[in-house]
């Protein structure tokens, strides 16, 4: 799974063709390590039809400030350049990819 930072958000998730889900992560964080085989197993499932990347909070303060990111993990669909979709907590990999279907 594929990492975004500050400096390459625009390129890799607005200006992406596929919908992007976000998942903003902390190294501290517990829920959000867990989340990283379900994400890596969603990413293998919808491979040509959503990308998903991860962006740490602490690393990137900026974009995570301008979505108004407040608690981890937090997930967020963008599609055309815009966020979509808003999800907060762990979740299991089934209710994850109902949760994304009304998007892909």
């Amino acid at each position: 799974m594929a990492e975004v930072t500050d400096a390459d958000f625009e390129a890799e998730v607005i200006g992406a063709e596929l919908p992007v889900l976000v998942e903003f992560t902390a190294d501290w964080c517990p829920p959000c390590r867990q989340m990283g085989p379900v994400l890596t197993a969603v990413a293998g499932e919808t491979g040509d039809r959503l990308k998903v990347v991860q962006l740490d909070v602490d690393h990137n303060p900026e974009t995570t400030n301008a979505y108004k990111v407040l608690s981890m993990p937090t997930f967020m669909v963008f599609r055309g350049g815009e966020p979509v979709k808003s999800m907060v907590g762990a979740r299991p990999k089934r209710r994850l990819l109902e949760e994304l279907a009304d998007v892909l």
